[in-house]
């Protein structure tokens, strides 16, 4: 409770017998309030929220092998969390800090209530129960399995819609895989997937949904990281978690699934500091859950598009996210881009190569694209945070179901998009 200045200062000036002008004047000022103390949680964690100089693509892509986690983009300078102990690394690099404030103060002016405020986001009971709610409504159209089980030992649930094989049969239907939560902290990523399984389903006799049920194998697995979601919200306060929950050798926690794929693992854009959040792990396809993506990819040669959902930043990318070069093949480099204009038709984001952003070796579309000739692109939500509120669902999912859409409508042949 906030206290008066006159009742601290006044015995201390004046009598009460002497009292006038000044205890009126001094009676109406207050002492600003305390501030709240760290939350319990936190009060452990080193990182930091910085803002570091960073001048183009090639400056941003050396901060993340510095171990900064890059999440807001500016003209001259780029921010985002960084461990205590990494800091020495910007200095190191050259890099100018402009600002700094520890994780606890960023907190304060940015923690929300979870699940309370954000109740209609699903943590991963209700996005499991959702999936078999689906499966059993629609037994006809879909098959529920497991693509394996993470570092804690969660299945990692992906539901087909496929009429003619169910689970793991193989199919020569032309397949799309879309993935979310990747990143613990990207909640609004399982949402759109959740949504787009429940749009198609929802209109699976309208007769554009219907043609694509009986012509591909459409395969939707919303939490691919659900330990590092889990871990996010486990206090009921969010913690910023972006990687898995692996227990690193110096008792950090988590690798970077989207940095832990085999292609052109740990080089530029990754950090081999354990307690970075854009760590790459002890070596590629080291964790659970990218195996487990890897061994469902390889299994599949009928993918032939992807599509990995994260937030934010309003942006469509395609490889190469980890060399700075474009597509060399040209058939290819064209598809890529008509079929970025297609997707971000109804979105309104921007499309672009992934290392126009920085160089980011390891990724999820690079090795899909490179190891399986799959067409594959990461959407960054709109936003303009992690935790964007309730109310971001009804304006993201909506757009991006339409984008799905349209990627399904060009699975079946996506070089005639090159001709």
């Amino acid at each position: 409770m906030k206290k008066s200045l006159f009742a601290l200062l006044f015995p201390l000036l004046v009598s009460a017998a002497s009292a006038g002008p000044f205890e009126q004047l001094l009676r109406g000022l207050e002492l600003p309030a305390a501030p709240e103390p760290a939350p319990e949680y936190l009060q452990a964690d080193d990182r930091y929220w910085v803002t570091v100089s960073a001048d183009d693509k090639y400056d941003r892509t050396a901060l993340l092998g510095a171990g900064l986690d890059i999440v807001e983009i500016e003209a001259r300078y780029a921010s985002g969390f960084i461990a205590g102990k990494d800091m020495e690394q910007l200095a190191a690099k050259g890099f100018i800090v402009k600002s700094r404030q520890p994780i606890q103060d960023y907190a304060r002016r940015h923690l929300k209530d979870f699940p309370a405020a954000d109740a209609v986001y699903h943590n991963y009971k209700e996005t499991t129960d959702l999936l078999q709610a689906l499966a059993a409504q629609h037994p006809a159209e879909t098959s529920l399995f497991s693509i394996g089980q993470t570092t804690e030992g969660r299945e990692i649930w992906c539901l087909r819609l496929n009429p003619a094989e169910k689970g793991e049969t193989p199919s020569t239907r032309p397949a799309a895989f879309f993935m979310g939560n990747h990143h613990g902290r990207e909640h609004l990523s399982n949402e759109v997937a959740l949504g787009l399984a429940e749009h198609l389903l929802s209109r699976k006799a309208d007769p554009e949904i219907k043609k694509y049920l009986e012509t591909l194998d459409i395969f939707i697995a919303p939490l691919t990281n659900p330990d590092g979601a889990e871990y996010d919200i486990q206090t009921g306060k969010y913690r910023w978690h972006r990687k898995n929950t692996r227990v690193n050798p110096d008792k950090s926690i988590g690798v970077d699934l989207n940095r832990n794929y085999d292609s052109l693992w740990c080089q530029a854009g990754a950090s081999q500091y354990p307690g970075a959040d854009t760590y790459c792990g002890p070596y590629a396809f080291s964790e659970p859950e990218t195996q487990a993506i890897k061994r469902f990819i390889e299994a599949r040669p009928n993918i032939k598009t992807l599509m990995s959902y994260h937030s934010y930043s309003s942006l469509l990318l395609y490889p190469w996210a980890g060399k700075d070069n474009p597509v060399e093949n040209a058939a290819d480099r064209k598809v890529f881009e008509a079929m970025a204009r297609g997707l971000t038709a109804p979105t309104g984001y921007r499309p672009q190569q992934s290392s126009d952003l920085y160089v980011a070796t390891g990724d999820t579309t690079d090795w899909a694209y490179a190891s399986r000739g799959i067409f594959a692109f990461t959407t960054e939500l709109e936003g303009t945070t992690f935790y964007p509120g309730a109310a971001m669902i009804g304006r993201a999912v909506p757009r991006n179901v339409k984008a799905a859409v349209y990627l399904l409508s060009v699975t079946d042949d996506p070089y005639r998009l090159a001709r």
